[in-house]
């Protein structure tokens, strides 16, 4: 190959790679626009028929306000004179699809706390933090001011659960069925205080193709 056929490939070459650039600049200029409002945190929105906010946020409430209003809290307030005192343990998830239990379980803690018919404390992970401020409290803050050791709070009750799912599809439609199952264990006796579910039943309809 002469010096002047090397030089027209180059020079095709690069014209293709620009090309290309090009056409693919031109078709990121003409995707379809996106637009976004601003909406109140609390607007129920279901776009994919998914577990959401709003499904986190409703069933914590839910399940909180029947765990409150079972016998076992008038009995342990007769029985020890005092608030029992609570914690949230793990709820798993036992689905297919990705859900933030993280969110859910922050829902349970809120509704607990601000119902005032139970006392709280901080998770395990929580726990670990705070300690780790109180042990350098020992060495740098004042006499005054310096929290002790061993006046932690112990928890009478774990709550804790589980998500499961059932999903059936047939064409463009789909019926998804979630199942939460929460259950108040006592900490000293391992006896369960209280067991509750919450069902939620949803059909997304897709025009045009199928699930």
């Amino acid at each position: 190959m002469n010096s002047a056929r090397r030089h027209a490939v180059t020079t095709l070459r690069f014209l293709s790679v620009g090309f290309m650039v090009l056409a693919l600049s031109m078709l990121s200029g003409c995707g379809a626009s996106r637009t976004v409002t601003r909406v109140e945190p609390d607007e129920q929105i279901d776009l994919s028929g998914d577990w959401n906010d709003t499904d986190s946020r409703l069933v914590a409430e839910e399940m909180i306000k029947d765990v409150l209003a079972r016998p076992w809290l008038g009995e342990f307030k007769g029985d020890k004179k005092r608030t029992p005192v609570v914690i949230v343990g793990t709820v798993r998830n036992r689905t297919s699809e990705h859900i933030a239990t993280t969110a859910f379980i922050k829902n349970l803690e809120r509704e607990l706390i601000n119902s005032g018919r139970v006392d709280f404390v901080a998770n395990k992970e929580e726990r670990q933090e705070v300690r780790d401020e109180r042990t350098d409290q020992q060495e740098f803050s004042s006499a005054e001011s310096l929290k002790k050791f061993q006046q932690e709070t112990g928890a009478d009750f774990m709550l804790r659960g589980d998500i499961t799912s059932i999903i059936d599809a047939e064409g463009g439609q789909q019926v998804k069925y979630y199942q939460v199952n929460l259950e108040l264990v006592n900490i000293e006796t391992n006896r369960k205080a209280w067991i509750g579910e919450k069902k939620l039943k949803k059909l997304v309809s897709q025009s045009g193709s199928k699930f």
